[in-house]
């Protein structure tokens, strides 16, 4: 194997590490998930930008007589940047102490203020920066808004 070949099959193990972070272990971390709320895709335009550069990749690979196993793994990146890109559905899951935004875990003390925007995006105003927070559906707004009044009673 090249060092190119090293270089993919690090990517690979990465987008998998995270693959399994977000679909497994997320769920489990900091206590039960009592809202799961899916999210909007986004940044469509990057993930095609990036696996069409992977197929032209593949594309020369194949033209120049490049080795097999390369092309398998630039096929495997290609296949695990469909997944993490457009399969896998993000998600926004509220724990007891606070919710995963992404890998992110967020305490629900460091919400300043909470705000939702004329066009459906809730925005959370952090210490340092605001969170733009696009649901796939309107109707989990409301959803966010009971969980978020029930877990503020809760802590007073």
């Amino acid at each position: 194997m090249s060092l190119t070949d090293y270089f993919i099959v690090l990517f690979i193990a990465l987008f998998m590490m995270y693959a399994i972070y977000d679909e497994l272990i997320t769920a489990r971390r900091r206590g039960d998930t009592r809202l799961r709320v899916p999210l909007k895709r986004r940044n469509g335009l990057d993930s095609a930008i990036f696996i069409g550069l992977i197929a032209i990749l593949i594309y020369r690979n194949i033209t120049s007589h490049g080795t097999q196993v390369t092309t398998t793994l630039l096929m495997v990146l290609a296949f695990f940047s469909v997944y993490l890109f457009w399969l896998r559905q993000p998600k926004l899951l509220f724990k007891l102490e606070g919710f995963f935004y992404g890998p992110v875990f967020i305490d629900y003390r460091r919400i300043q203020s909470m705000n939702l925007s004329e066009d459906g995006v809730l925005v959370i105003q952090l210490e340092q920066r605001p969170l733009h927070i696009h649901v796939s559906k309107l109707d989990d707004l409301e959803s966010i808004y009971h969980f978020m009044v029930r877990q503020h009673l809760a802590d007073s």
